[in-house]
């Protein structure tokens, strides 16, 4: 059981990672040193960046709830 939740963080975290870097910066720090502070002034969000968002969030709530399931199982033996 432990090694199943151990793989699942190894891959929502690879997964959470790629969805960090798939959006768009929001102007300064890091972003702009990569190119990030050359954008386009349509403004807004798409509907794109929006389903972005929603999965990034659900990968990260998966990803939480896999850390709090594995501190458990690792307290409990």
């Amino acid at each position: 059981m432990i090694i199943a939740f151990d793989v699942l963080l190894v891959l929502t975290s690879a997964f959470l990672v790629l969805m960090i870097l798939l959006h768009k910066g929001r102007g300064g720090g890091l972003s702009d040193m990569f190119g990030g502070g050359v954008s386009s002034g349509l403004g807004g969000s798409s509907v794109a960046e929006k389903n972005l968002d929603r999965i990034t969030i659900g990968v990260a709530a998966v990803w939480i709830i896999c850390i709090v399931i594995l501190g458990l199982l690792l307290k409990t033996g």
